[in-house]
């Protein structure tokens, strides 16, 4: 190689997505993953929330979904050009944290969300990150239920419903 050409370093992956015990799919550390690391953008259509509601709206909620609010503007569709970050779990004690970073310009289409470790991972653990599902109207049974949690932590509180502030 030339001196003046700049090697280039090949990313080692460190995740893989498979069949998971909490729900579905999910995503699983093939390396350890240390705490701190950046792991994978969360990427999707970048949608308005009028656009969003306009597509999804009359759609019966099922407690499942692949839309990640980026910002009062934004949301990202992984229903669209998805990646495998959209197959997170959820968990009341997550080993992940999604982290929006706003462009340094103010241009809320710009804006990104990041996975990253909140401690360290152990090879062939879970990925999860608590999706901080917020939901304006009265948290019925029926609700909590529709957003059920299975993440199975010791502090599970059974929906991913976040408390009313």
């Amino acid at each position: 190689m030339p001196k003046d050409t700049p090697s280039k370093k090949k990313k080692v992956k460190k995740i893989e997505a498979r069949r998971s015990e909490i729900h579905g799919n999910g995503v699983f550390a093939t390396a350890a993953i240390a705490k701190g690391e950046r792991i994978i953008r969360y990427k999707g259509e970048l949608r308005t929330h009028d656009e969003v509601d306009a597509d999804y709206g009359d759609i019966e909620e099922d407690g499942h979904t692949f839309l990640f609010t980026l910002n009062d503007h934004y949301v990202i569709d992984a229903n669209i050009k998805g990646g495998v970050a959209r197959w997170i779990n959820h968990s009341c004690d997550p080993n992940c944290e999604a982290v929006v970073e706003e462009d340094d310009k103010g241009r809320p289409h710009k804006d990104k969300v990041f996975i990253e470790a909140i401690r360290d991972i152990r090879a062939g653990e879970e990925l999860t990150y608590n999706y901080g599902i917020v939901h304006d109207e009265r948290h019925t049974p029926k609700l909590k239920k529709l957003w059920g949690c299975r993440c199975g932590a010791a502090n599970c509180t059974g929906t991913m419903l976040q408390p009313k502030r």
